[in-house]
């Protein structure tokens, strides 16, 4: 089934390669055994190198002490035949003003194809999502410190079911009347900035007592996973900018309130980006029979979010793996 995860723990690997012999720590524990008066070629053949290999960190580690049995970057000192700044300047403006692609920017500067795709990826320009459409400049990605710090919340609004499912569910000829409106569902979401451990909630409306409401329970949600709720993010929607019901909410849990500039929803672009997760992988992951069906499924997929699904900004970790005092994670 779709929420149908696996867990896996992530180590930390100190190996310079996968077919390495020596960690850092074994490599410390060879110059202990030399430095105690054992022969470097006795140690060396009990631990699977060579002598030269022992010599070699034996070395390090007498020039520079533990920092010295630490990998090191294979990049070479100079790189004499990199490309000019000049010209991955000139690759980096074509690609912002006219979003041109490697194949057409290397026409156009007489450079190989594959020079224009490295210096794209190099400048982190190689994705056009990581433009800004109307500007061409690179979006700045931030984040925060520590869980609670800031939490983002939005509300994302999706078409009721009827019961017996809708026309995913029983075919177009079952369902010939497209102008019957049976309202919609309003799918309030709150995710933690750090973490990304998110929350949601279905309810009939958007008001501003029904966004006080889940706010209270977010919050108690988070509470539950040791964080505190700092600070909120949201759009300027009346019911989170003028509400009364919505500022005490925020008194009550101690929390202050954030707003996003007008027509920039990017800055709430975490929970703008847990909105379209929700859509594919629980709101249109499969023909659901009625609402109510599908808000029972919520739950399940939460689930699957907070403690399986790996998160690409979390190096492939769930969210839970980013929480305080999280059972078998490390923060």
């Amino acid at each position: 089934m779709w929420w149908n995860y696996q867990v896996t723990h992530h180590t930390e690997a100190s190996m310079s390669h996968r077919n390495a012999r020596l960690t850092v720590h074994g490599r410390l524990l060879l110059v202990q055994r030399i430095t105690a008066g054992r022969p470097a070629a006795h140690v060396a053949a009990q631990m699977g190198i060579s002598r030269t290999t022992a010599h070699k960190w034996l070395r390090r580690y007498e020039t520079e002490g533990r920092t010295g049995l630490s990998d090191r970057p294979s990049r070479p000192h100079t790189t004499p035949r990199r490309t000019p700044a000049e010209a991955e300047q000139a690759v980096c403006r074509l690609r912002r003003a006219r979003r041109l692609g490697p194949a057409r920017i290397a026409a156009i500067t007489g450079m190989p194809a594959s020079t224009a795709h490295r210096i794209l990826v190099r400048h982190r320009l190689n994705r056009l999502a990581r433009l800004d459409r109307p500007t061409g400049q690179a979006i700045r990605r931030y984040e925060r410190e520590r869980p609670g710090e800031l939490v983002h919340i939005d509300v994302k609004k999706l078409g009721r079911i009827p019961d017996g499912g809708g026309r995913r569910a029983r075919g177009r000829a079952a369902c010939p009347d497209r102008r019957s409106r049976i309202g919609f569902d309003y799918v309030h979401s709150a995710i933690d900035d750090h973490s990304r451990l998110a929350y949601s909630e279905v309810h009939p409306d958007e008001k501003a007592a029904t966004c006080a409401g889940f706010l209270r329970r977010a919050a108690a949600f988070f509470a539950s996973a040791g964080i505190a709720v700092e600070r909120v993010l949201t759009d300027n929607a009346w019911a989170y900018r003028r509400s009364r019901a919505f500022k005490q909410a925020l008194a009550d849990i101690g929390a202050r309130p954030r707003f996003i500039r007008a027509y920039r929803p990017q800055t709430n672009g975490k929970v703008e980006r847990f909105n379209r997760t929700l859509v594919e992988e629980w709101a249109y992951a499969r023909a659901y029979s009625s609402s109510a069906e599908r808000t029972r499924a919520l739950e399940e997929f939460l689930h699957a979010y907070n403690h399986h699904r790996c998160h690409t900004a979390l190096g492939g970790r769930p969210p839970i793996s980013r929480v305080n005092n999280a059972p078998g994670y490390h923060t």
